[in-house]
């Protein structure tokens, strides 16, 4: 057994759909760096993200909670207080915690979802920080220390102010503030100050773990990709000036970034935005690579739990949807997972089992061996049966037995946008309502409140084309009673503020002794 707890790096690859990696099945090898490492480890063939979203999605693999329970599901919502997050509990299990976050909904925002840091840097919005800032003279720092707090503070009311959000979207502001306040970070840039600090900690720090939380966001709209990787990856539009032209109209008009479709994509606009997008994935794939590269030079790969998943994905008009807003379609919900640690996980395993990424909170825990400050009575507290590990073995019985939940719980931000833009496609796509997606293996129910939207065999038909819920009457209702049955225990396990209350008292005193509460 080893003497010293592993490094764990928990790398997320925001808004990057499964099906446009070709270790998956793309016909474009868009990801060899990704497909390199997940030969190498233990691949996921039905990861379900628990949210269709970054906030509540990042906030279920923190804290191993679905939305329903945590209830950050809005981009001013904040994080109680009584939920620990995986930083904090590594923390206080003797890790050293980082983070590089280059989505501003996390790095940003005051949602709670930096707590537990010892270090987060932050590449995105007005006002990134990076390691080499603590390094500046007085005087430089303090000016950049306030300048981050105002932009927090201006970031914060665009997140709460409906007005200013729209306001926002105007296709004449759009332009500026994704290219000018750094909206989807510096990929590159977090990567070599991550390679750097790391080595840093390992030569200095060798005897104490460390937990490091990437995130990447080069795949998510805007789309501006490097024109070799256009050349490469869509040559037939790479020089087309109607093509760009199309393109900059959909890049500045952010409002369609995450709505229904008002009128279907023509077949050319459509084969645009995915050869953008595919050229993007395989953009950040090559400084992912440059990453694990590295790791491998420098030997840091050899005692490292590394964890390489999307929190969502994203839609290009199917199902009559853009974006990652509404819907629990396979496009937003089924994400890329591979976990690479040999002691724990086989070197190229497939996991057919479907499983939920929120137990990545359990799996990074079980792995820590460090245990979460819940009582024995918290399902959230198995960690040893909720671990991914327990999916890998000859004779491994997943705990949960292929039965998940995604949830899409609307924004009210965009909601707000579609009441003012397109009042009449809200009532149209019922983008008001809660959706949720029950798996039991390879079938799949959606919902819309209580209305099923479909049934589906997601094994054959993973674009989901097919509604079967005519034919098999018996499986909707089992599916929606097991549906039923979470929502209700999700909902009794949350903590609102009268909960709160009565459970701080019994609780508070153990979290304090752990160090968990000051």
């Amino acid at each position: 057994m080893p003497t010293r707890k592993p490094d764990i790096l928990f790398i997320v690859l925001d808004t990057v759909r499964r099906d446009r990696l070709s270790i998956y099945g793309h016909g474009q090898e868009t990801t060899p760096a990704f497909d390199a490492f997940a030969a190498d480890a233990t691949l996921f063939e039905r990861a379900i993200a628990p949210a269709q979203w970054t906030v509540p999605s990042h906030t279920s693999m923190f804290t191993g909670l679905y939305p329903s329970t945590h209830q950050v599901t809005q981009s001013h919502s904040q994080l109680s207080d009584q939920y620990v997050t995986l930083a904090e509990i590594l923390q206080v299990g003797g890790y050293h915690t980082t983070g590089f976050c280059n989505n501003p909904l996390v790095g940003v925002l005051d949602n709670g979802l930096q707590r537990g840091f010892d270090a987060f840097f932050n590449y995105a919005g007005a006002a990134p920080n990076r390691p080499q800032d603590v390094t500046r003279p007085a005087v430089r720092r303090a000016i950049s220390q306030g300048w981050h707090r105002f932009a927090t503070r201006v970031s914060q009311s665009f997140a709460q102010s409906d007005w200013l959000f729209r306001q926002s979207l105007n296709p004449l502001l759009v332009p500026l503030w994704t290219r000018y306040i750094n909206y989807t970070g510096n990929t590159a840039r977090s990567i070599d100050d991550l390679m750097a600090y790391s080595d840093q900690r390992r030569s200095e720090q060798a005897d104490t773990p460390t937990f490091t939380f990437l995130n990447l966001m080069g795949a998510h709209l805007p789309y501006r990709p490097p024109q070799d990787y256009l050349n490469r990856f869509a040559p037939e539009i790479s020089k087309d000036k109607d093509a760009f032209r199309f393109m900059a109209r959909f890049n500045a008009d952010a409002a369609r970034w995450a709505s229904p479709v008002a009128e279907p994509l023509q077949d050319f606009e459509r084969h645009v935005i995915d050869g953008f997008y595919n050229a993007e994935i395989a953009h950040q794939d090559y400084h992912l690579g440059r990453l694990l590269d590295h790791m491998k030079q420098t030997g840091a790969l050899e005692d490292t739990l590394v964890i390489i998943c999307a929190d969502h994905g994203e839609g290009h008009g199917d199902h009559d949807f853009f974006g990652h807003s509404f819907v629990v379609y396979q496009e937003l919900v089924h994400v890329p997972l591979a976990i690479r640690y040999p002691e724990r996980f086989p070197v190229g395993k497939r996991v057919t089992d479907t499983v939920s990424t929120r137990r990545l909170f359990h799996t990074v825990l079980d792995a820590a061996g460090v245990t979460p400050p819940l009582s024995p009575e918290d399902p959230n507290a198995n960690v040893a049966g909720l671990t991914l590990a327990g999916t890998v073995g000859a004779d491994a019985a997943d705990s949960e037995k292929g039965l998940v939940f995604a949830e899409a719980i609307p924004p009210a931000t965009f909601v707000n946008v579609l009441e003012h833009r397109n009042p009449e496609l809200v009532p149209r796509y019922q983008v008001t309502e809660v959706r949720r997606g029950v798996y039991q293996q390879a079938h799949k129910l959606a919902v819309v409140a209580d209305q099923v939207e479909g049934l589906f065999d997601i094994a054959a038909d993973p674009f989901e084309t097919a509604d079967l819920a005519d034919q098999h009457s018996e499986r909707v209702s089992d599916m929606q009673a097991e549906l039923a049955a979470f929502v209700a225990s999700a909902e009794a396990a949350r903590m609102d503020d009268a909960q709160a209350g009565q459970i701080s008292d019994a609780m508070r005193d153990n979290l304090r002794a752990l160090g968990y509460w000051e």
